[in-house]
């Protein structure tokens, strides 16, 4: 590996895989530290965060391991503040932390409506509240939030409160990008299109009438013809953390394989 964030500190929010194989976060932790970072590996499910914590001892990386819900204010606190005893520091923040919840304003019910608002925006509020006075005294960070093509068009799924939460979330990365850009530290968002990652397979597959139709249905949607994996928003992630990137800031960079900004 080309080491590009060497001496960095990595704090994932969402760093475990929702079921076997690699999610977005799961990737992106293994990622930053193939490249050289300390990582810090947060999941809502222990067992998930230490499993992505022993796959980078196990290469020669540096890790340690937290449980926490991001929607809870004082247990992302606690998670920060254990980085920072840790290592001294933070340079970046990824949070991957995302929940479909399915149904239109009549179908979905308002405490799933809430629920889908705290978790995919309100998660990165908090993480951001935390980890950026950090950031700030040190004069550089980078911070990555991941949102969805969802957030910009139509793709095909009834699920308002992820298209909106997730819209949200590119324009608050947008307002912070720029309140913050003077001090050194870049706000950006990825946007992920059709990804095979374990998520899908729990959360969209009911959509359809079979797997096998999902993931045929996924891979004809996409302009390349076939769906990304985990390890395409991760490499994007680790070039908007590294110095490569140091002159983006406030960007929703889509990674879809051309979906976004196909007509049909």
């Amino acid at each position: 590996m080309s080491q590009r964030l060497k001496d960095k500190v990595a704090i994932v929010f969402g760093a475990g895989s929702d079921g076997e194989g690699w999610g977005n976060g799961k990737a992106a932790a293994v990622k930053y530290a193939q490249e050289g970072a300390s990582v810090v590996a947060v999941d809502l499910n222990q067992q998930a965060a230490e499993e992505t914590r022993n796959i980078i001892l196990e290469e020669g990386g540096i890790s340690i391991a937290i449980t926490a819900d991001v929607t809870n204010s004082i247990q992302i606190k606690n998670a920060v503040d254990k980085t920072i005893e840790r290592f001294g520091k933070i340079d970046v923040l990824h949070n991957n932390v995302g929940i479909t919840k399915m149904g239109g304003p009549v179908e979905l019910s308002e405490e799933d409506w809430k629920v889908g608002v705290d978790v995919n925006l309100n998660s990165v509020f908090l993480t951001m509240k935390h980890v950026i006075p950090h950031m700030t005294k040190n004069g550089s960070g980078s911070i990555i939030n991941i949102s969805s093509i969802a957030s910009i068009r139509y793709i095909g799924y009834d699920y308002p409160v992820y298209a909106a939460a997730k819209a949200a979330l590119n324009q608050l990365t947008a307002s912070v990008a720029i309140q913050y850009a003077d001090q050194g530290i870049r706000v950006n968002a990825i946007l992920p299109g059709f990804m095979d990652t374990p998520l899908i397979y729990k959360q969209i597959s009911d959509a359809y009438d079979s797997v096998e139709d999902m993931i045929a249905a996924r891979h004809a949607v996409t302009p390349m013809g076939h769906m990304g994996t985990a390890w395409d928003v991760a490499n994007a992630a680790v070039f908007l953390a590294s110095d490569e990137s140091k002159f983006i800031t406030g960007v929703s960079l889509p990674v879809d394989g051309g979906q976004s900004i196909r007509s049909m």
